[in-house]
């Protein structure tokens, strides 16, 4: 009996394979700082930051600039290095550092890579549970691809917002007129739940919840679920329905498919 041939190499499996030994390579490091007594600084937007952020990225940053050293990177602790290459790196070293300094399992490392601005490989890694996702999603080399922990992953096939659950980290993400949108569609959906940050991303990608809606994100923070939920088989767009790019601005609406986005955005513009 023949076996299936194999999948052909192409650059972006080799950065996807590449971007996985990175998360590998970089939980020890946030492991080593976990539930351990920490200083705290307060960043110029009043969001938290470690020893433990800092280390991570810069371990990610220098095999990064060591294996492709024409590549750029957007970090969210060290900035901008080269970011008008062809290929750009999204770095979030510990997405949740909230969680992460009060014990709460449920942070990760954020890894994305930008293929002329467009996320073509994402990676959801999170340390304590040691559950990874990762995505293709790269049009021109026509690959799609979603994976839980090495096993293809889908999402969800509800499409009525009466059937679904929709997540947000916190409701003091939200402005008030944001928040007045949030309720608008969690009075619309079965149930609505808070906490997880990146981690609920990941469970749309995997079927489990079918909506996620937030504001006040980062390009780090959203530009490596983008590629995951959508080789799930999800939309990933801001709150007009328009593509996440490094220019948008940090309101995001995830959706198990077409249809259930549809309502959603709908639902929250009040159409």
């Amino acid at each position: 009996m023949s076996s299936a041939p194999a999948t052909p190499a192409t650059p972006v499996t080799e950065y996807a394979a590449f971007a996985a030994t990175l998360a590998d390579a970089v939980r020890p490091l946030s492991l080593g700082w976990f539930r351990r007594r920490l200083a705290v600084d307060d960043k110029a937007d009043e969001s938290p930051v470690t020893i433990a952020d800092r280390e991570v990225e810069t371990a990610l940053r220098a095999q990064i600039a060591a294996r492709y050293p024409a590549h750029g990177i957007w970090g969210e602790e060290f900035g901008k290095l080269n970011p008008d290459a062809e290929y750009v790196w999204s770095v979030d070293p510990i997405d949740g550092t909230r969680s992460f300094i009060t014990g709460h399992p449920l942070w990760g490392t954020l890894l994305a890579l930008l293929h002329n601005g467009r996320p073509v490989v994402g990676v959801i890694d999170i340390p304590a549970t040691g559950e990874r996702w990762v995505g293709v999603n790269d049009a021109v080399a026509g690959l799609r691809e979603a994976r839980f922990d090495g096993q293809p992953c889908a999402t969800s096939p509800v499409t009525s917002l009466a059937e679904a659950t929709v997540y947000a980290t916190s409701p003091d993400i939200f402005d008030a007129a944001e928040y007045a949108q949030f309720e608008r569609l969690t009075k619309a959906v079965s149930r609505r739940r808070f906490g997880g940050d990146c981690y609920a991303y990941g469970l749309l990608a995997s079927g489990h919840i079918e909506l996620v809606m937030e504001a006040g994100l980062q390009t780090y923070d959203y530009l490596a679920v983008a590629p995951v939920i959508e080789a799930a088989g999800g939309i990933i767009t801001d709150w007009d329905g328009q593509p996440l790019t490094l220019a948008s601005q940090g309101r995001v609406l995830a959706a198990a498919n077409a249809e259930l986005h549809a309502a959603a955005l709908a639902c929250i513009q009040g159409r």
